[in-house]
């Protein structure tokens, strides 16, 4: 009777592993061949979830801020309460608050510091720009560039670009109105839809962040239900490292940044640069971005300044790149370490793929991201090579010449050279 139960069973093992390989092979199929249906698909399943993921982010982020707080509450009211369950749930209750008002605190500070300068720049831009316009026509008009065929084409062209624009505007702009009106109200809708995910998004993180050890042990529970605990254990100590790796890096990222727009808004103040807040906003929040960031953020704050001051450009250009230096090679490394093990040519790589497939987040994510790539790609390469009794360590094979396949020996060039001498 056991042996006719074994014998069913080792053919319903093979039976699922067969109906799993030609299940993996037509899902495949179809991923390679109908890429774009299941691209739709996978887009729709982000924007539904969007909230969701905007709160599972929010409480990732905040959640050093929280359990600060519900540690120094926690410590306060101990002593005072002798129901230590008690004490642990108001903790919580005021650690999450504390964490909910600290991300509305940074949310409002930035609106108070960019809204007021981004009105200010446009203001200033459309008072300055009809006047630097109607100069240039008048030395134009009266020879102040000197009397040659030069300047005459120049003030043709001139004079036809103008009248170009107001045809555009006559012809295009009026009978199109209606179109740009519904773009805008698109856009608006857009706003909005952003607004209320993020508000939603900030009820998720609550709810979250309560429950957040309760949501460790279910998860934990299912891990070891479908896995081994060979393969649960190795599971949960990827993801520690994986949290390692991105708690180290974004944490280091946004404190860098931070200081970084700090030290810009005080250079940009000393040198007199138009819109110093707005401008040190920008450099801040794109040198999040690893080796691309700083320059990335140079040219929309180069172009808001150079309208007002071309000699203020100037210094800021020349301001930037030493900021840029002192960042990469002081205050970066010394915040950041070896948070992520990777070199800078793999950095390098995982920004410009990252930003190739997903954007600003892709250059954001991406080094974490790889990095956990690499330390996973890294452990079942040091098991393999464990199991083949090889050496684990990467520089034993810079110089290696071969392997000897009977007894494993690792053979280098300088060993190869002394035996043919011994040879001769």
């Amino acid at each position: 009777m056991n042996e006719n139960r074994n014998e069913w069973m080792h053919f319903l093992k093979i039976g699922i592993t067969i109906f799993v390989t030609f299940a993996c092979c037509i899902l495949l199929f179809f991923v390679f061949f109908r890429f774009e249906t299941f691209a739709g698909i996978f887009h729709k399943i982000i924007k539904s979830a969007q909230p969701i993921i905007i709160g599972l982010v929010l409480a990732y982020l905040l959640n050093p801020v929280m359990l600060f707080v519900e540690d120094f509450t926690k410590r306060m009211i101990e002593p005072r309460i002798n129901d230590s369950e008690k004490a642990r749930k108001i903790a919580r209750a005021v650690g999450v608050i504390g964490a909910l008002l600290f991300l509305f605190l940074i949310l409002g500070l930035l609106i108070a510091l960019v809204v007021p300068s981004v009105i200010n720049s446009v203001s200033s831009l459309i008072d300055t720009l009809p006047g630097y316009a109607k100069s240039a026509m008048d030395m134009v008009r009266n020879g102040k560039f000197g009397d040659n065929e030069y300047i005459e084409l120049a003030s043709t062209y001139i004079m036809t670009v103008v009248n170009q624009l107001e045809d555009w505007a006559q012809n295009t702009l009026l009978p199109q109105a209606q179109k740009y009106l519904a773009q805008i109200t698109s856009g608006v809708i857009s706003v909005v839809k952003a607004v209320m995910n993020f508000i939603i998004g900030a009820i998720v993180m609550i709810y979250v962040m309560t429950i957040q050890e309760k949501l460790t042990g279910q998860t934990k529970k299912l891990l070891y239900a479908v896995c081994n605990a060979k393969t649960g254990n190795k599971i949960i100590e990827i993801v520690r490292k994986a949290s390692d790796i991105f708690g180290g890096f974004i944490t280091g990222k946004l404190l860098d940044s931070a200081i970084i727009g700090i030290i810009c808004y005080l250079g940009c103040a000393i040198l007199r640069i138009p819109d110093a807040i707005l401008v040190a906003v920008i450099i801040g929040v794109t040198n999040v971005i690893p080796v691309f960031g700083p320059f990335i953020g140079a040219v929309p704050a180069i172009l808001l300044v150079i309208i007002q001051s071309p000699i203020h450009a100037l210094y800021l250009l020349i301001f930037i790149i030493v900021l840029q230096q002192v960042d990469g090679n002081i205050i970066g490394p010394k915040i950041l370490g070896s948070s992520t093990g990777l070199s800078s040519f793999w950095v390098m790589c995982a920004i410009l793929i990252g930003g190739g497939l997903f954007g600003f987040f892709g250059m954001l994510l991406g080094v974490p991201v790889f990095a956990v790539i690499y330390y996973i790609i890294q452990q079942i390469l040091d098991y393999v090579m464990t199991k083949k009794k090889l050496s684990i360590h990467t520089e034993d094979y810079i110089h290696l010449l071969r392997i000897d396949s009977v007894t494993n020996e690792m053979i280098y060039e300088e060993e190869k050279e002394i035996e043919e001498s011994k040879e001769e």
